[in-house]
């Protein structure tokens, strides 16, 4: 992985600015079935309309649009437009054979922007992260309240699908994969064994980022995990951070932080929601009021890399960065 060395030197030296939400950027754009199908889908069987993962192929400048308003606002780190990128999320569009197209598409719209920001500034380098989603299925948790010994999925098609995907992100360019938003573990491992037989494949170290969500104030995971649990789950990898994204607001996920970040021989991150949202869905929290929250991260020296999550907007990120800049990151033995 040609970047991992300057990866590596710029968690060490300063906290890291991760990218803020893709969807709520998507939707400023108010895109029609016509705009999701484009030329190429136009007769496709089936609705389009909210598989935000086809506009790399049908708006890929507005995907490189919105990746260059978050470097514009500080980011270090862009996320790859592929959260539902699986064959098992796009079953639902009937696009299982594009999967590979659409990975690999996706971190190369990716990797040309940050790219070109990193050309202009040297000193701070840009990375892409392939993002790996959780998909739309679970292997803890029967789908069937009446039959709960029942899976909808097995380990093995979910570490088939996941390495068909991290194969696409790493053609395409991608630094890091990401496994986010993870509310299943077993899912996470799957991942994280998909991508290691990657790494033994092609004889490469991959920098791995993996960050779940904590579903509400129980301070579990869907799959019943608490925050120190899902840390020990995960930590047999070298990885490059551990943490959590969604679900929660910058303050209710403060204590999850702590828990793992005193635990963690690993970078800590953190990209939460810009709050909780209202009761149409809808998030209300300006940057200013997020960026007052994450504040308390960086006092306390809990994080390595900061973003956001759903609601975030280049506003947000940007409120952010200019905080982080203070801030020195949490201390980690960096192994690469």
């Amino acid at each position: 992985m040609k970047n991992s060395e300057q990866l590596y030197k710029a968690i060490s030296e300063r906290i890291l600015i991760l990218d803020g939400a893709m969807g709520t950027m998507i939707q400023r754009y108010n895109f029609s079935e016509e705009d999701y199908r484009g030329e190429r889908f136009k007769d496709w069987e089936s609705s389009l309309k909210g598989n935000n993962d086809l506009l790399s192929l049908t708006q890929p400048e507005a995907i490189a649009e919105i990746h260059k308003k978050y470097l514009l606002a500080g980011a270090d780190i862009i996320e790859t437009n592929t959260f539902s990128g699986t064959t098992i999320a796009m079953a639902d569009y009937h696009m299982e054979d594009l999967v590979y197209e659409l990975n690999y598409e996706s971190a190369k719209i990716a990797r040309k922007v940050c790219d070109e920001f990193t050309a202009q500034n040297p000193n701070k380098p840009r990375f892409v992260a392939g993002s790996i989603g959780p998909t739309n299925r679970t292997a803890s948790l029967s789908p069937d309240v009446n039959d709960p010994g029942y899976r909808a999925i097995t380990f093995d098609e979910l570490r088939i699908a996941y390495k068909q995907q991290a194969e696409a992100l790493l053609d395409g360019g991608s630094d890091i994969l990401l496994v986010e938003t993870i509310f299943d573990t077993l899912n996470a491992k799957a991942a994280l064994f998909a991508i290691d037989q990657l790494q033994e494949e092609r004889g490469i170290e991959i920098p791995i980022m993996v960050s779940g969500t904590i579903t509400d104030a129980s301070g579990r995971t869907l799959s019943g995990q608490t925050a120190e649990a899902f840390l020990i789950s995960v930590s047999h990898l070298n990885l490059l951070s551990v943490g959590f994204n969604c679900a929660l607001g910058a303050k209710q996920l403060t204590p999850y932080l702590e828990a793992i970040s005193s635990q963690s021989e690993f970078g800590i991150s953190a990209y939460p929601n810009a709050g909780l949202p209202n009761a149409f869905g809808q998030y209300d929290e300006t940057a200013s009021q997020m960026a007052e929250q994450v504040q308390e991260y960086l006092e306390k020296g809990l994080i390595n890399i900061i973003g956001g999550c759903c609601g975030t907007t280049p506003e947000h990120i940007k409120a952010i960065a200019d905080l982080a800049i203070n801030y020195e990151p949490r201390r980690i033995n960096v192994t690469t």
